[in-house]
């Protein structure tokens, strides 16, 4: 399996919080998230969060057991949260957290898992593109800031009623009925979504961080057949390049948005047999 990658910095002189690596028969995306600015809480940052974490996936995935992704992705999250218990405030809402994407070619199909809004993007060998995102978080926000609908910004009220909807979306993470996301719980791996294909039905699969997908959604520069054409012809650095050049020209207007971190990995030349599946070396932009 061969993956190339691209990753950007939203902003100049800030780390990226996203993370993407591989090994033979596996990658991973992460996507940061947490509070900045809060030391007190977690010395180490989002950042050192998301490279810790992926980069114990790809640990765990390099011994290519076969084991269930759910209890890789489990086993490594108690592994980051001892590593910090000890000097860090991990129960705190605002500690370090991501989202997770995996995928693995095994015994002739690929296995993935998908915690959180990032996306995977399967496409098959007929028919258009699979894309699979976990909706949950954007779900519990809508609901949980439907009671800001009206309140004229930069007033005193919006200022309250958007501080009780944070500390209600923060009550429904990693809650039964709300969202899940990798931070100090192992068993918020159980709740990722899972899958299996069989390798001879895919021909390439995408990996996005939410920043990376806003070619799609909400500027509307492509749909997703159309992100794997651009991949396929240009890779996963023109992917990223398109989505700053519509945030730049957005920039200072209604439709405005903070420029994100953006990753991509873009998984091609899929093993078809035992054998194929140690082929082809990660290459990154």
């Amino acid at each position: 399996m061969r993956v190339s990658m691209a990753t950007s910095a939203g902003k100049a002189g800030r780390p990226n919080e996203d993370f993407a690596g591989a090994v033979p028969g596996a990658a991973v995306l992460l996507d940061g998230a947490g509070i900045p600015g809060t030391e007190s809480i977690c010395s180490h940052g989002v950042a050192w969060y998301t490279h810790r974490l992926g980069g114990a996936l790809l640990g765990r995935l390099s011994r290519d057991d076969g084991r269930d992704l759910a209890a890789i992705l489990a086993a490594t999250i108690g592994e980051i949260a001892a590593d910090h218990r000890g000097t860090c405030d991990i129960t705190n809402p605002s500690s370090p957290q991501a989202t997770v994407v995996i995928v693995r070619a095994h015994r002739g199909r690929l296995d993935y898992l998908l915690l959180a809004d990032s996306f995977l993007v399967l496409d098959p060998v007929c028919g258009g593109p699979q894309v699979i995102t976990d909706e949950r978080e954007v779900t519990t926000r809508r609901i949980c800031s439907a009671s800001l609908d009206g309140v004229p910004c930069g007033t005193p009220e919006y200022d309250r009623i958007r501080d009780s909807c944070i500390e209600a979306l923060q009550a429904r993470r990693n809650q039964p009925g709300g969202y899940w996301i990798a931070k100090d719980d192992p068993h918020a791996a159980e709740e990722a979504l899972t899958g299996s294909r069989p390798l001879h039905d895919l021909d390439s699969v995408a990996l996005l961080s939410n920043g990376a997908s806003r070619i799609v959604s909400p500027y509307g520069l492509t749909d997703w057949p159309g992100v794997l054409e651009l991949l396929g012809a240009n890779g996963p650095a023109d992917i990223i390049r398109r989505v700053r050049q519509a945030e730049a020209r957005t920039s200072g207007g209604p439709d405005a948005r903070v420029p994100d971190d953006a990753t991509v990995a873009h998984c091609t030349h899929l093993p078809r047999s035992e054998v194929g599946e140690l082929s082809q070396p990660a290459t990154s932009r």
